[in-house]
């Protein structure tokens, strides 16, 4: 599969994630509106993937000219939650005073080092995951998109199943369908699919249900944002997830690169949380659901703390808060 964004010399390259399953599309964003435009329709998203995106905004705002970090701010603020998109920008706008193609060589750097930092995360989480379940093979579960959409490249939860998909360990996946936008009905479930992995979609509200059963050994979950104590801001309906999880004692194990981490915030009560336009719950399939004026509340993320996640994964291994005495 190619890359979810690249550049390719002229222009960044996304692939179009609001028009997955069906459409199979690949968009060149030539300006920093276009960029803007589609980190906010979600054609391009994921922690990771926007990471990329906020240094390939500064090569467009460069190759614009004009005010170059105002348009960078610009495009660092595009969402709220997701600390890896001005992280992509800070380094690659670090690099402005040395030219353009410094800070196009900064921002292909990042690009590169995504694969090889969600391949190594996601295979110490794999590693964690076959410690602290010990039935064979797994039933995992998984909420909104962890993959290779959400990444430059490989994946970061769902890349724990690739890893265990290729031992032959994995009977099948639970996949949330996320509501409201489907991330994982549409986008986990595709890719799944494309890597022949067994799997069936859920809607959200199964999930507890699934568990009672004793359907589910794992769950694994990306993230937007991890705080210094190792609360995670990740896709609206985790929170709830971790709750009932943490009841029936399945493991949830969230994997993300590094650059997720954000030892600024104490906690994840300081984490903004972004809210979107209330026609996505008003509106499916271009038909009404709601009355029209139905009042709505649509956080796109919730925080799960620290307290009710078994393992926070990076490609250093098990992400412990600065005070910890074992921190990596």
């Amino acid at each position: 599969m190619r890359r979810t964004i690249d550049w390719d010399g002229d222009a960044v390259t996304i692939i179009d994630q609001t028009a997955l399953p069906t459409d199979y599309r690949v968009l060149r964003l030539t300006s920093v509106d276009e960029l803007i435009d589609a980190i906010r329709r979600l054609a391009v998203r994921g922690a990771p993937a926007l990471g990329a995106a906020g240094a390939l905004g500064v090569v467009l705002a460069a190759r614009e000219g004009g005010d170059v970090p105002v348009a960078a701010r610009r495009v660092a603020t595009a969402r709220p939650t997701a600390v890896n998109l001005s992280w992509g920008v800070a380094r690659a706008l670090a690099k402005l005073d040395q030219g353009g193609a410094a800070v196009l060589a900064e921002a292909l750097e990042i690009l590169d080092e995504d694969e090889r930092l969600n391949r190594a995360a996601s295979a110490h989480a794999a590693q964690i995951l076959l410690e602290v379940c010990p039935r064979r093979p797994l039933r995992l579960l998984s909420h909104c998109n962890a993959g290779h959409l959400a990444t430059v490249a490989w994946g970061s939860a769902l890349g724990v199943v690739w890893h265990l998909h290729e031992r032959g360990l994995v009977e099948s996946v639970l996949v949330d369908e996320t509501r409201p936008l489907l991330q994982g009905g549409r986008l986990t479930a595709w890719e799944l699919a494309q890597a022949g992995v067994p799997y069936r979609v859920q809607p959200d509200g199964a999930a507890a249900a699934a568990m009672a059963r004793g359907l589910v050994d794992c769950v694994l979950v990306g993230a937007d944002r991890i705080a210094a104590n190792g609360d995670v801001a990740n896709k609206i309906g985790t929170y709830g997830l971790a709750v009932v999880a943490h009841h029936h004692r399945v493991p949830l194990i969230v994997v993300a690169p590094s650059s997720t981490v954000d030892t600024a915030l104490a906690s994840g009560a300081e984490i903004a949380i972004e809210e979107r336009a209330p026609e996505e719950l008003r509106m499916f399939g271009g038909a009404a659901i709601t009355p029209p004026d139905a009042d709505v509340f649509n956080p796109a993320f919730d925080v799960t703390p620290a307290e009710l996640i078994s393992a926070v994964v990076t490609e250093h291994g098990r992400y412990r808060p600065p005070d910890h005495p074992s921190s990596l």
